[in-house]
């Protein structure tokens, strides 16, 4: 059987990418993201966590809050800044997604948040540029 090329997704832009490529990018942000968080006291509890039929990027204690983190990891910034790509949509839905996971932990007693953690890859893929957003948007807590 022949080998075949890896799938592609289409940017907002519609230029296209091959998904693993992608997928690397993403993994290589997460654990960026993580290393970051740890750094500044943050414990992180789930990476990647499974809630209905989407994903948590990362849940973590900053002291005793619980951050649910969306990570957004880019190569570079020539389509944007990795924060402009959540919309609306995605935040209704990370808020969806954390209010089961409170609810399936019974964590309702404890205060709660959303954050964002982009990192982008630059020339210099050793040293990303992480920026990290507390509270990025309103929740229904």
């Amino acid at each position: 059987m022949p080998a075949r090329d890896p799938p592609e997704r289409r940017d907002g832009d519609g230029s296209r990418e091959p998904k693993d490529s992608r997928d690397a990018v993403g993994r290589r942000g997460e654990d960026e993201a993580a290393r970051y968080l740890r750094g500044i006291g943050y414990r992180i509890i789930a990476v990647r966590e499974r809630v209905l039929r989407g994903d948590i990027d990362l849940i973590a204690l900053d002291g005793r809050t619980v951050v649910f983190v969306e990570v957004r990891a880019r190569s570079d910034t020539a389509h944007g800044h990795p924060a402009e790509t959540i919309g609306h949509r995605k935040q209704r839905r990370l808020a969806e997604l954390a209010t089961v996971y409170i609810r399936r932990h019974r964590l309702e007693d404890c205060s709660v948040r959303i954050d964002v953690v982009t990192v982008t890859f630059t020339s210099s893929p050793d040293r990303p540029q992480v920026e990290h957003f507390q509270n990025a948007f309103d929740s229904p807590w």
